[in-house]
């Protein structure tokens, strides 16, 4: 039997909420293993003058434990 747990995370990026998921999936990748799923639970963007300057995400991201 595997064990999955759930981290919530928030992401960001100047360029696309695409490049914001890839930012967050690189970042969790450095310390957590075995990365099943990343689900998007908000988006958001912050405006400045009038034009989107950073998108940002809460994630929720899956991964299997390791067995002892």
């Amino acid at each position: 039997m595997s064990i999955v747990k759930v981290i919530e995370v928030i992401a960001s990026s100047d360029k696309s909420i695409e490049d914001a998921l890839q930012n967050c999936v690189k970042e969790v990748s450095k310390t957590v293993h075995n990365i099943d799923s990343v689900f998007v639970k908000d988006i958001k963007a912050h405006v400045n003058n009038g034009k989107i300057s950073t998108y940002g995400l809460i994630c929720k991201v899956s991964f299997r434990v390791d067995a002892k």
